[in-house]
């Protein structure tokens, strides 16, 4: 049976690519109702270790349960993952990709849609092929915050995008969390900008884990902000 303080367990994760250990082992428990920062430097197996959560990515050994199941059909609908990469089809308006995307998910929420959608400045109307890359980092975050879901996974958000798209989709992350329902698990190497989002942090270096736990309480030991521990860790 489950622990159910845990909504994530990954227990001895490795996964190998041609020439490199993107995880070398990974040991966590991810708490319920936290907001986690997952960070690191391009290259030490964010994307990777979130991709097998999702179960998009098959480990070469070791385990990740989530609920107490394997990622599965099952555990996908527990599950909302938006990537780095973009996945937006440039031939539909921003409604449009919203209409179709909901289409495949039973906990799309209709109303929370429309609310991100005023928030985050975007007009239903446009084409995706005419929005800068900071809407449709905006557009993606609507998609992956409109469905219901336990587990939300965010692979570097604010990646090569203006600031005031960073602020925006920042503060819609705080507008939008619902703690009592949701994890999230948010990738990035801007601490800056997110830091005060965390409730926990797992620091990732060459595929394993060199600090996790409570983000509060790593700033009371280190005496240093995450920024500061993150630059002070990848110097």
């Amino acid at each position: 049976m489950t622990d159910q303080k845990y909504i994530v367990e990954i227990a001895g994760l490795r996964k190998r690519y041609p020439g490199v250990d993107a995880l070398d082992g990974i040991d966590l428990k991810i708490t319920r109702g936290e907001i986690w920062g997952l960070l690191g430097p391009n290259g030490s197996g964010k994307s990777t270790l979130l991709k097998c959560i999702a179960g998009l990515v098959k480990p070469d050994s070791g385990q990740v349960t989530i609920n107490g199941s394997k990622p599965s059909r099952k555990t996908k609908s527990a599950v909302a993952f938006v990537p780095e990469l973009d996945h937006l089809y440039n031939w539909m308006t921003v409604q449009q990709t919203l209409n179709f995307i909901s289409a495949f998910y039973d906990d799309w929420q209709k109303e929370r849609e429309q609310e991100l959608l005023e928030f985050m400045k975007l007009d239903p109307r446009k084409k995706v092929s005419t929005l800068s890359k900071g809407m449709r980092a905006r557009l993606k975050l609507v998609v992956g915050l409109s469905r219901n879901s336990e587990l939300v996974l965010l692979d570097e958000p604010l990646s090569g995008i203006d600031p005031s798209s960073r602020d925006r989709i920042v503060e819609g992350i705080v507008r939008q969390f619902r703690s009592e329902k949701q994890t999230m698990i948010l990738s990035t190497h801007a601490v800056d900008e997110t830091e005060r989002l965390y409730d926990s942090v797992i620091f990732l270096s060459e595929g394993r884990v060199h600090i996790s736990g409570s983000a509060e309480e790593l700033r009371i030991k280190h005496s240093k902000s995450m920024n500061e521990l993150f630059k002070e860790v990848y110097a």
